[in-house]
C-alpha cells in the first residue's frame, strides 16, 4: 500500500501580488479537491516582508501516485493559469520522525 506524501511548495511571490496570488491558488486548490488522493491543503504566508519566499503551500495526499496523476489531469492547465506567473519551488516529502 502506498503511503500517505506532503507537497511543500514555495513560491516566488512579487511585492504587491500577494491578494492576485491567493486568488490562483484558491482556484488552483478549488481544483485539486476534486481529484482521487487529495486530503487538504493550507497556504501560509510569512510574517517578515522581506522573505525569499512569501508563501509556502503544504498539501497532503493519499499516495505519490494519485498527487502524480492529479498534475497530469486535463483540467489542470486551466486551473492553474492564474499561477503562471509566481515561480514554484514544490517537492513530494514523506514523514520520517514524529
Amino acid at each position: 500500500m502506498s503511503e500517505p506524501v506532503v507537497l511543500i511548495s514555495a513560491f516566488e511571490v512579487p511585492a504587491g501580488e500577494a491578494e492576485a496570488f491567493i486568488a490562483a491558488w484558491e482556484r488552483t486548490r478549488d481544483y485539486l479537491r476534486t481529484q482521487p488522493g487529495y486530503i487538504d491543503t493550507a497556504l501560509h504566508q510569512s510574517l517578515a516582508p522581506d522573505a525569499e519566499f512569501q508563501f509556502v503551500n503544504v498539501a497532503h495526499w493519499r499516495s505519490a501516485a494519485e498527487h502524480s496523476a492529479a498534475m497530469r489531469s486535463p483540467g489542470l492547465r486551466e486551473a492553474t493559469v492564474g499561477m503562471a506567473g509566481y515561480r514554484p519551488h514544490p517537492a513530494l516529502y514523506q514523514v520520517v520522525r514524529t
